[in-house]
């Protein structure tokens, strides 16, 4: 799925794919189908799946 990241408050980094990018309110993310991807920090995001979210399309490891 292709999600959106949109940080409504705190600070951190988002890695994707490797590479990381800084966070902080007012960032948005676009993070394709099949990046792997984690946010570090204390965050409130609003997480935007398209389509919407389903438990059997994640992936942990």
């Amino acid at each position: 799925m292709t999600e959106i990241y949109y940080v409504l408050e705190g600070e951190g980094h988002i890695e994707l794919d490797g590479e990381i990018h800084p966070l902080k309110p007012g960032t948005a993310i676009f993070i394709k189908p099949g990046c792997r991807h984690r946010a570090v920090g204390k965050l409130k995001i609003l997480n935007v799946p398209i389509p919407a979210f389903d438990p059997t399309d994640e992936w942990i490891d």
